[in-house]
């Protein structure tokens, strides 16, 4: 994964522009912080690297560091840390965009690594959002990208109730 100490940072781009300021947000991961309402460092990464569906070429570098924190301890990480990677990766595919191929084997390799993390988040964690998460980040690393988005969607409960509905109505 790239280091983030280097220099091919600032020649990342996010939606703001230069990514030269990710690294220092990407540290702070590794106290697996909450992403709760505009909670730093989730609010501008997400911000800067997932803005309105799009990713950019720091996204892609960022997703490896994100799975390795959530590596850390996956039954204490936050629901963000299996959202992010699986939210680029869904973007990723429905924009048809490429990665960058200096990032690409660390990239996909850390999405490899998202449904066994996933599993051992749901040993501790039942919270619908962690659950909504974790199937989506599997599903997501899978090439599964309808699914992975889908099942983000229907995370709230009165949303997969109408669409329980809908399905068995029609």
């Amino acid at each position: 994964m790239l280091s983030l100490t280097s220099e091919r940072w600032s020649e990342l781009q996010h939606a703001y522009g230069s990514a030269v300021d990710i690294p220092a947000l990407l540290a702070q991961l590794s106290s697996l912080p909450s992403s709760e309402g505009t909670a730093e460092p989730w609010f501008s990464l997400w911000s800067a690297l997932a803005h309105q569906g799009d990713v950019y070429s720091a996204s892609f570098a960022a997703v490896p560091h994100v799975v390795a924190a959530l590596a850390i301890a996956p039954a204490e990480a936050d629901s963000s840390f299996l959202q992010f990677p699986a939210w680029v990766e869904i973007c990723r595919a429905k924009g048809g965009i490429e990665v960058p191929e200096d990032l690409s084997e660390a990239y996909f390799s850390s999405l490899v690594r998202l449904p066994s993390l996933a599993a051992l988040a749901l040993a501790s964690q039942r919270e619908r959002g962690v659950v909504a998460c974790a199937l989506s980040a599997t599903a997501a690393a899978q090439g599964q990208h309808a699914i992975a988005e889908a099942v983000l969607e229907m995370a709230e409960p009165e949303t997969a109730g109408k669409f329980l509905q809908w399905y068995f109505d029609r």
